[in-house]
């Protein structure tokens, strides 16, 4: 497995000020799970700016600590010169169960159609590629948006690493120019410390 180091020390970035702040998040639902909960995207910074930049909280209902990064992120100044959009789950079903796959049991990041295959037990891929609402929402909004940066937030194996699951393979291979990759954050829920270190460095690399 390749690590990648998320770099802290950074110069000071340039922020929006507060009076454009207000109307800094955007929020657009998506779609809807299979149960029925709005998968909800919020979009920060310049739309115009050609940088897109993706941060998704969590794909696995039974790993949430990234959407308390993707939360904070969504409350704060936007960057200048990014079009930054948050999702805070993908899988909002799962999130409420506190269970990996959806609400059909299936593992959302298995159900990609980059290198899909059957599988059963808990990486359910589920009867097809892109059998689920929330995967087709992924796949259409990744489509549209085309971002240069994606960071998927997962949990329990504390690393970065580039090669991720499906939806990460399936980013690098058919959005060219784009980088996608997986941060495995440690098993439990963050500390607010943690949570600003881990939404500070997005901001960095965000702003690159």
């Amino acid at each position: 497995m390749r690590r990648l180091a998320l770099v802290l020390g950074v110069a000071p970035l340039l922020f929006l000020s507060s009076g454009a702040a207000a109307a800094r998040a955007r929020r657009l639902v998506l779609g809807r799970s299979v149960d029925g909960r709005p998968i909800v995207a919020a979009e920060l910074g310049n739309p115009a700016s050609a940088r897109k930049v993706l941060v998704v909280g969590a794909v696995h209902g039974n790993e949430p600590a990234g959407i308390a990064i993707a939360d904070l992120l969504i409350s704060r100044r936007a960057i200048r010169g990014v079009d930054l959009w948050v999702v805070p789950s993908f899988n909002p079903d799962g999130v409420a169960a506190g269970t990996r796959g959806n609400a059909h049991g299936v593992d959302l990041n298995r159900n990609f159609p980059w290198r899909w295959r059957p599988l059963s037990g808990v990486y359910y891929s589920g009867a097809h590629p892109l059998s689920e609402p929330e995967s087709r929402i992924a796949y259409r909004f990744l489509g549209r948006l085309r971002p240069a940066i994606s960071i998927w937030f997962h949990q329990h194996l504390d690393v970065v690493d580039e090669s991720g699951g499906s939806v990460v393979g399936w980013e690098n291979e058919r959005i060219h120019g784009g980088t996608a990759f997986v941060v495995e954050l440690p098993a439990g829920s963050l500390r607010p410390a943690a949570t600003a270190r881990f939404a500070h460095a997005v901001d960095a690399i965000a702003a690159r």
